[in-house]
């Protein structure tokens, strides 16, 4: 029976789980653990447990909870939780932006508008939300803890890979036939996959974190518009922009604020400095300084990158890993839970195919090849958006302003039921990623369980038996 811990935020409905995978189970269930009880470790075990297996989640936390702000959850990834059963949970708590707006820093005139809503479920088949982080934990933790253990207050300090086993901080030694490291940016499986010490990069930007009450800038006329009409902000300036939006169903507004670090601790729940806060964004324009105004207090967290891994998975094959812990994202481009989300919706439709010890490995490799490249593109994907973001005032911003505003005048256009002009000239490789059709096929218009079943369509009589896979992905 699972461990019930106490989560100090979202609602308490249980969620009735839908059946995955056809209701496709593993013939030999597995003992599986998941190093980390975040987002990406949550989603695995969950994942996990419908392909059959038996899943214990080890979070090193002494009671498990989600603090951080808002975050987006884009259409690859609410597809995967609407399959999941979580529809109308989302629908209860999260936000529907209208549209995507970036403005100038210092006067707040628009230079793109890409329009969302109802017409983003309409080209990808699920809903872009807007959602608090403690509240899509919640939902997500709802959803997999009657089916998986979880040990709070279980920190790992070593593993060994070959038995595999785990040891803990208290002394004690968990033995398993599979791990997965869900274990975040500052993960410890991840050392035993490259073979030792392996920090992340400073990107040289941190980022501010605040909520506001929406009944604040609803007393401001000026702030009012903000509150009322559901869409992402952005304001672009030099070395620093911010995002803005609604969250739990309009009654917050969140803000993250992304400049340079100067000395930032690498933590969700590092306190900042509301007056640096404010000091560091002067001269910025009348509304932003208002909502500055509003803030008491501030987090503080230093955003680190990493290069893709050569591997995932360590040479015994017994050891993956997952999300953060193997592809952290910046979040220029939001995609950091759909990612991790989309890693555990592979990995768990892959071992429902299971039945056999030695189809681990190359089930391993075929979860890498499949996840790898699109994690890859969409690391590089994020970081392009931070140069983009902060320009400095000059040519090439202007020629970004030029772009961007191109792809609002078609986006009007169609929004009014015209023709566009030229589309394939103002979004393909338009500076308002989010303007990019092509793009955003891509990214929004995957489906993970829909990857893995192509992928074991085309490659899954070749696993049953072989061990020789695995050296061929």
């Amino acid at each position: 029976m699972a461990t019930s811990i106490p989560i100090p935020v979202g609602g308490t409905k249980p969620i009735a789980s839908a059946e995955l995978y056809q209701g496709r189970k593993a013939s030999l269930a597995l003992n599986i653990v998941v190093v980390g009880c975040g987002l990406g470790g949550l989603s695995a075990a969950y994942t996990l447990a419908q392909a059959g297996h038996k899943v214990t989640i080890l979070e090193s936390a002494p009671a498990i909870g989600e603090i951080g702000a808002g975050i987006q959850v884009s259409p690859n990834l609410t597809r995967l939780l609407i399959r999941w059963g979580l529809g109308e949970r989302l629908k209860e708590v999260a936000v529907k932006p209208e549209a995507l707006v970036f403005r100038r820093w210092q006067d707040g005139q628009t230079v793109a508008w890409t329009r969302w809503g109802d017409s983003v479920e309409e080209e990808f088949g699920a809903p872009y939300y807007h959602i608090h982080r403690a509240d899509f934990h919640r939902m997500v933790y709802d959803l997999a803890e009657p089916h998986v253990n979880i040990r709070v207050n279980c920190r790992v300090v070593s593993v060994d890979p070959s038995r595999p086993s785990l040891t803990l901080e208290s002394g004690e030694v968990v033995y398993t036939d599979l791990i997965v490291g869900a274990d975040g940016v500052k993960s410890l499986t991840r050392e035993y996959v490259v073979g030792g010490p392996d920090q992340p990069e400073a990107t040289g930007d941190s980022a501010y974190r605040a909520i506001i009450p929406t009944d604040l800038l609803l007393k401001d006329p000026d702030l009012r518009p903000l509150a009322e009409t559901p869409e992402m902000t952005g304001w672009m300036g030099p070395e620093k922009h911010i995002m803005a939006y609604n969250i739990r169903a309009k009654k917050e507004y969140n803000l993250v604020l992304i400049h340079p670090d100067h000395g930032s601790e690498e933590s969700w729940t590092a306190e900042g400095s509301a007056d640096k806060m404010r000091a560091d964004y002067a001269g910025w324009e009348d509304r932003v300084q208002k909502l500055l105004a509003l803030i008491p207090s501030t987090l503080n967290w230093k955003l680190m990158d990493r290069k893709p891994l050569s591997t995932w998975i360590h040479k015994d094959g017994k050891l993956v890993l997952l999300g953060d812990s193997c592809h952290p994202m910046l979040p220029y481009r939001a995609q950091g839970s759909a990612m991790a989300v989309e890693d555990a919706a592979v990995l768990g439709n892959l071992f429902s195919h299971l039945s056999s010890r030695t189809q681990i490995t190359p089930l391993l490799y075929a979860y890498q090849s499949i996840r790898y490249t699109r994690t890859a593109n969409t690391q590089a994907s994020s970081r392009l958006n931070q140069k983009i973001f902060h320009l400095p005032d000059g040519p090439e911003q202007e020629e970004r302003d030029k772009q961007m505003r191109a792809a609002m005048e078609d986006a009007l256009r169609e929004a009014r039921g015209e023709r566009s002009h030229s589309p394939s000239s103002t979004t393909a490789g338009n500076a308002n990623q989010w303007a990019d059709k092509a793009k955003n096929m891509i990214q929004f218009g995957y489906d993970a369980d829909e990857e893995a079943e192509k992928w074991w369509r085309d490659n899954g009589e070749s696993v049953n038996g072989s061990q020789g896979l695995a050296s061929r992905l």
